[in-house]
């Protein structure tokens, strides 16, 4: 079983995919990166330019990278470089995972 599907109601998850997904809601867990995600998600073609990030936060560069840094690192965004610039985008599957995850556990549960 990989675990994709696994629900904590039916049984446990498993400790490498409880140490993934905690690393995933560890990156969302500060504020700012949880609005870094929503401006990615949200931006016109699907990916954000770090030039179109920085400007929604009153931070330094190097404190935009390091979250953006913690979000690739957890699995919820992805980049690629494009001339001078980094472009950003949301790594679906990750949100699908914590989705389903989240919705198993909140669905009611017949006794």
């Amino acid at each position: 079983m990989d675990g994709c599907g696994s629900s904590l109601v039916r049984e446990p998850l498993p400790a490498d995919r409880a140490a993934e997904m905690a690393r995933m809601f560890k990156a969302l867990g500060d504020p700012v990166r949880l609005r870094m995600l929503s401006l990615v998600a949200g931006h016109d073609g699907g990916s954000a330019c770090v030039c179109d990030i920085s400007p929604a936060f009153d931070l330094s560069q190097p404190t935009i990278s390091h979250h953006l840094k913690v979000l690739r690192e957890a699995g919820l965004l992805d980049c690629e470089r494009r001339g001078t610039w980094v472009h950003y985008w949301i790594v679906p599957a990750a949100l699908q995972q914590l989705s389903t995850l989240l919705s198993d556990e909140l669905a009611p549960v017949a006794v």
